[in-house]
């Protein structure tokens, strides 16, 4: 992978960002990775290598939708970690399976198989309604009380 498509990659991200009003999805993705790391370096060069060719590489030479690929790459890597399925959370709370390039309104989990392991957030809408931050805060944090208004 050349500094070059480091470089069209992370440009065009930003503009992609800029002109979606959507937020950043990476945001979670290095504590996916660190925890990837610690459980199995075969596993972790893969996602690496997954990272440069269907991310960097798709969004430099312009074949993938920034967004979409850093998106993607988020669900593969979680996968990675702990199989499971992939929803979407719509602002009034209702979930549906995972269908590529949801909209910029839609919080995006992987509900992990394994009963004991929380949820991971994968994408953030811009601005979460009341519903997805409940959600969030279920499944990710483990919180069951509502915060004080």
């Amino acid at each position: 992978m050349s500094r070059d498509h480091q470089r069209k990659a992370e440009a065009r991200l930003e503009k992609a960002l800029e002109e979606t009003g959507a937020r950043d999805p990476r945001e979670f993705y290095r504590d996916i990775l660190r925890d990837l790391k610690t459980r199995d370096e075969t596993r972790y060069r893969s996602a690496v290598a997954d990272f440069e060719e269907r991310v960097v590489r798709a969004i430099a030479e312009e074949v993938a939708d920034p967004i979409g690929a850093w998106l993607e790459f988020g669900l593969r890597l979680a996968e990675r970690v702990h199989p499971g399925r992939a929803v979407v959370v719509d602002p009034t709370g209702r979930a549906e399976p995972y269908a590529p390039l949801p909209t910029v309104e839609m919080l995006i989990l992987h509900l992990p198989d394994e009963g004991r392991a929380r949820a991971v957030p994968i994408g953030l809408p811009p601005v979460m309604s009341g519903p997805q931050q409940a959600t969030l805060d279920l499944l990710c944090h483990g919180k069951v009380r509502l915060a004080d208004d």
